[in-house]
């Protein structure tokens, strides 16, 4: 591909290759895409540590089975009355019955005056046509890729903790583990819901700090000796989540069937996001590989470097 484009390899905590397309450079820049998700899964793990150690304000509860429109009062009447039974687990999990991808709402593309959250919540059709107010199928039972229901993550974020999902990673994640220079995309305002996180995309990182953040997670989420990122989190959102679709965790691509990638270790979970803007993690082989451009937007040739660097591992 001739844009800017990085793919780089960490083993063991060392740098071991690193590979840049031209005119991209060490410090260049990328739009991580729906790579983003995965970040929002991180602060997710934060959200519902504090909630268990009652660091929330005013001793707010939350958990994986609590009902996720109890926190969106701007969801409020329901497009659909079966949205009130959507669990936080399932809007991690991409089984909330929310329309995505399948069912023709790609993205959050707005209309003139529009807002991203009110196409989220089923309030407006975006500018193809599509509306999210009904589900596709009662929550838990369906699986689709879904940035509409991705979405409701950012409000519940906000009204739980308040403040943004971006502000507290910046403080309690990537300052702390050396990331300086990042910045994360805000969503709907003027005169609209928000602005918000963009829980879905929008996270900008160069590549070797998108690498820290996936070597914080290989290693349990501790750093320099701090525990950074809850460790029963991570073990949960890097394994298979539901059996409607296996390869996919809380938040991250999983291997957990070895289905996903054939021939890569079981253990491997991932960022996937759009333009083939990928960061694998291989805790069973101390690895990780990070591959981050503007594009080709097809993500299949993607996976070959990933089965070829494992390979060249296991040799």
């Amino acid at each position: 591909y001739g844009g800017p484009w990085v793919l780089l390899v960490i083993r063991h905590g060392y740098l071991v290759r690193e590979w840049f397309g031209v005119p991209a450079m060490p410090q260049t820049t990328y739009d991580l895409w729906s790579s983003t998700k995965s970040a929002t899964g991180i602060a997710y793990g934060l959200l519902l540590d504090d909630s268990r150690h009652h660091r929330l304000p005013h001793d707010a509860q939350i958990d994986l089975d609590s009902k996720a429109y109890s926190f969106i009062r701007e969801g409020y009447p329901l497009t659909d009355p079966r949205k009130a039974k959507i669990t936080t687990r399932q809007l991690l999990t991409m089984t909330s019955g929310i329309p995505g991808e399948s069912h023709g709402v790609v993205g959050l593309q707005v209309t003139p005056g529009g807002g991203e959250f009110e196409i989220a919540l089923g309030r407006q059709r975006d500018r193809l046509g599509a509306l999210a107010a009904k589900l596709y199928a009662p929550p838990g039972e369906g699986w689709d890729y879904s940035d509409a229901a991705f979405s409701h993550l950012s409000l519940i974020f906000k009204h739980v903790k308040g403040q943004e999902i971006g502000d507290v990673m910046k403080a309690r994640v990537f300052r702390p583990i050396g990331i300086e220079n990042s910045s994360w995309d805000l969503e709907g305002g003027g005169g609209n819901i928000g602005p918000h996180t963009n829980a879905h995309s929008g996270l900008h990182l160069i590549g070797r700090d998108f690498a820290r953040l996936r070597y914080l997670l290989l290693h349990g989420g501790a750093w320099k000796g701090k525990q950074i990122e809850p460790k029963w989190w991570i073990d949960l959102a890097t394994k298979s989540s539901q059996s409607l679709n296996p390869s996919y965790g809380y938040t991250f691509w999983v291997n957990t069937d070895g289905k996903l990638w054939p021939g890569v270790p079981k253990d491997a979970f991932a960022f996937m996001g759009y333009a083939t803007n990928r960061c694998y993690v291989v805790p069973s082989l101390d690895l990780v590989v990070v591959r981050l451009g503007y594009g080709p937007v097809p993500i299949g040739p993607v996976e070959i470097p990933l089965t070829s660097i494992v390979g060249t591992v296991l040799k």
